[in-house]
């Protein structure tokens, strides 16, 4: 049965989350390889259960969209998207003194991007339950994004 109360611009929105979700969960997966600081460790170990959730909930939303809304995510899949590419780059390539400033930078960035596209969604969206999510998601990583800076370490001197 297709779910109509889904509208062409919370299909977008879900999408455009979907696809950066998947973002997310490859840089904390590679971040979890890398990284050593252990309060680093259960931020990003969190972010990745949280967002594993996420993500299945709105695949099941789109899917009861219908094949339109399938179509469309399919449409908005950024795996190949530059900036994610870079900032995969920039953490495989971290020294290892590095890696968590590293993270921790790429991952603010990407974090923020998250909670602007929700933000956005909670004025523009019409179907009351993706507004909730979006309302969630972008209190989550606003709040990941100030727990980040607090645990950046200082930058290195002498550079």
């Amino acid at each position: 049965m297709v779910d109509a109360s889904i509208s062409g611009i919370d299909v977008l929105f879900l999408a455009m989350m979907v696809a950066h979700t998947e973002q997310t969960l490859q840089l904390v997966r590679l971040g979890l390889d890398r990284t050593t600081d252990p309060q680093i460790r259960a931020l990003i170990a969190a972010i990745e259960a949280t967002e594993a959730d996420e993500l299945s909930t709105m695949r099941g939303w789109l899917r009861d969209a219908g094949p339109s809304a399938m179509a469309a995510a399919a449409r908005h899949d950024h795996s190949g998207h530059s900036d994610a590419v870079s900032a995969l780059a920039r953490l495989r390539t971290a020294a290892a003194g590095e890696v968590d400033r590293v993270l921790l930078d790429v991952l603010s960035a990407h974090q923020r991007t998250a909670a602007d596209l929700a933000r956005a969604q909670v004025g523009a969206g019409t179907s009351d339950r993706v507004r909730e999510l979006a309302r969630r998601i972008e209190q989550s990583r606003t709040a990941e994004v100030a727990l980040m800076a607090k645990l950046a370490p200082a930058p290195r001197s002498g550079r």
